[in-house]
């Protein structure tokens, strides 16, 4: 196995308002060896916003990659240093959003209709890496639209891969651009496992990961007999206790019980609560810990109607565990 492929033999997706910092926070504790992703941020917005806001992040969330939007090389680049010289461990490229204002700002799913503008993008970020450890990636789909056939995917693959980039995220789905809002497009368009798989086999130097309708351990640990990683989505974030499992099962760790885990995020809480965040902004990402445990609806409910009141601390989360049932003994989870 690649030095590149064993970092991201497990991944979290890059998901828009869910995976900012205090969800990176809680993803690291839950999987240690997992590497995360940001929400997509676009390059002008790095180059011309509130970068302190967009871009900090915790130490303890590395390795960690910032997604970027765009499409001008020249601004992709120059957000690409400035992640760099922060501190990011990876630069990827959003090849796969099928929202409508993405699609207005010429970047994301639509960019699959355009492999060589890809291609200077994705060359003018490597030039940016150029020197370090970080590497420039890409997160695209299977196609969008009408083009559905497995050469102009492979064609599109080649393209990128021939400006030196080895890493590739794929959901496993094309979009389509107009129809679908961004929800239906991660589940209408019918899943194509067997495209990624095939993609590995052909293009073996390759580092690829398959992303989408990816909700069990035992479903992720057969994918990685195809191929390089696997990328959770929805579910690291609606049932996170998934990704804590899986992270285990490849390690060769004892699962922790919930409750404990969600313990050892005191001291990061308070430190944020001292500092003006409020506590709804960092538990309302933990909130499916407990999903389909006893409990766990009253475990929510507690955190959803009370972490936005006026002085709510870690005493509230205190109260919310106090509802769930004790977990029996973690049973050892080896990849097999």
């Amino acid at each position: 196995m690649s030095p590149s492929a064993s970092r991201h033999r497990l991944s979290v997706a890059p998901m828009m308002d869910w995976t900012e910092r205090h969800c990176r926070y809680f993803h690291r504790l839950l999987a240690p060896s997992a590497r995360l992703y940001t929400e997509m941020v676009h390059a002008q917005a790095v180059l011309h916003g509130d970068r302190e806001r967009l871009l900090d992040f915790d130490e303890a969330e590395k390795p960690l990659a910032l997604q970027l939007g765009g499409s001008e090389p020249d601004a992709l680049a120059q957000a690409t240093r400035i992640a760099v010289a922060r501190g990011y461990d990876e630069v990827n490229l959003n090849v796969g959003c099928p929202s409508d204002r993405v699609q207005a700002g010429r970047f994301g799913a639509c960019l699959m209709r355009e492999p060589a503008l890809v291609a200077d993008c994705v060359a003018a970020m490597r030039e940016a890496v150029a020197g370090t450890p970080a590497l420039a990636t890409v997160k695209c789909r299977l196609g969008v639209d009408e083009v559905e056939d497995y050469p102009t995917f492979r064609h599109f693959i080649d393209t990128i891969a021939a400006t030196g980039c080895t890493v590739f995220a794929v959901h496993a789905r094309k979009a389509w651009l107009q129809g679908l809002s961004p929800k239906e497009n991660r589940e209408v368009p019918p899943l194509r496992y067997d495209w990624v798989y095939q993609l590995k086999r052909e293009r073996p130097e390759l580092t690829i990961l398959i992303n989408g309708g990816i909700v069990a351990v035992d479903a992720a640990l057969e994918h990685l007999h195809h191929v390089d990683g696997v990328m959770l989505g929805r579910v690291a974030y609606h049932e996170p206790y998934v990704l804590h499992r899986l992270d285990n099962a490849l390690a060769g760790r004892q699962d922790v019980p919930r409750a404990q885990l969600l313990r050892r995020m005191q001291p990061y809480v308070e430190r944020h609560l001292a500092a003006g965040v409020a506590l709804k902004h960092i538990v309302r990402h933990v909130l499916g810990l407990f999903h389909g445990q006893p409990g766990g609806r009253a475990f929510r409910q507690i955190l959803s109607e009370g972490a936005h009141r006026p002085g709510a601390d870690w005493a509230l989360v205190e109260q919310a565990i106090a509802q769930t049932r004790p977990e029996p003994p973690p049973v050892s989870t080896n990849c097999p």
